[in-house]
């Protein structure tokens, strides 16, 4: 799944999403320069995914271990109540842990990648690794489709989209940009990122306020887009930084290339260790 390009456009919905909370969104405008440096964060949030996927045990484990280390150093003011409070609470990582998984898994599946519902589950329950890893219980982490619906039901009367929402919504819009890339970031950007906005669920357009169109509209959008990334050779759009696919394969050999047809390998359910393995 992590192979695959639509995973870009499920990234940009996760950063919708997790905008929501304003509590972790609050911790993100404080303690970031991502408006200044939105390309860096993109890339070191695509390096880390890359590393807990495609690395060595070893180095999925260091990776984590600096997470947790840059996280217990940050501090949050909330300008309203004078409270100060840490972006590792518990709470916090798993509003932002649950919103990537769920963009993750309902991008990639609405734009026809070929999952069971089996296969949803463990790819939740497999998550619980890199949970974990960022300084989660997995015990606290949902394990499948049922126990995410259930957190987000739960969850829903904290969210808001408050100013640092409303911030993160024009940002990714307008992201800024050098003056000669301004016209293909109206072309090219704007598409993916109205794409990702459409396919949050109805509650967050809500408190956006902005609609989106009719859902078979947009599953049609991202079928299309889909069929179009997929499209270009797996082997070209694997040389993009940061190539964590391509280290993995040299480690293991060209049997371990992401392919869609091994899915049928896992159609049966089961419950991810909470270690992750070894390549």
């Amino acid at each position: 799944m992590h192979g695959d390009p639509m995973m870009w456009i499920a990234g940009v919905r996760a950063l919708y999403l997790q905008a929501l909370h304003p509590r972790a969104v609050r911790g993100v405008m404080q303690n970031s320069d991502f408006r200044r440096d939105a390309w860096g964060r993109l890339m070191r949030t695509a390096d880390f995914v890359g590393t807990t996927t495609y690395g060595t045990s070893e180095a999925a484990e260091r990776a984590g271990a600096r997470v947790r280390k840059i996280h217990s150093m940050l501090r949050v003011a909330d300008p309203d109540t004078g409270e100060r409070y840490g972006v590792d609470e518990p709470g916090l990582l798993l509003w932002v842990h649950c919103a990537e998984i769920d963009s993750y898994l309902h991008v990639l599946r609405r734009s026809g990648f070929p999952l069971t519902d089996a296969q949803a589950d463990r790819y939740i329950a497999e998550h619980r690794v890199g949970a974990r890893l960022v300084g989660l219980d997995p015990e606290t982490v949902p394990a499948s489709r049922a126990e995410l619906a259930a957190y987000f039901e739960k969850v829903r009367p904290e969210l808001a989209a408050g100013p640092e929402a409303r911030t993160v919504d024009d940002f990714l819009l307008r992201p800024p940009t050098h003056p000669l890339l301004v016209p293909a970031r109206a072309v090219l950007w704007r598409r993916v990122a109205r794409l990702a906005y459409a396919s949050l669920p109805p509650y967050a357009h809500e408190l956006y306020g902005r609609p989106a169109p009719a859902p078979a509209r947009v599953t049609r959008g991202l079928r299309v887009t889909g069929a179009v990334l997929r499209a270009i050779p797996a082997r070209l759009r694997w040389q993009l930084p940061p190539k964590h696919i391509l280290r993995a394969t040299a480690r293991l050999g060209p049997r371990a290339r992401p392919a869609r047809a091994r899915l049928t390998r896992w159609a049966t359910p089961s419950r991810a260790p909470y270690d992750a393995p070894d390549d």
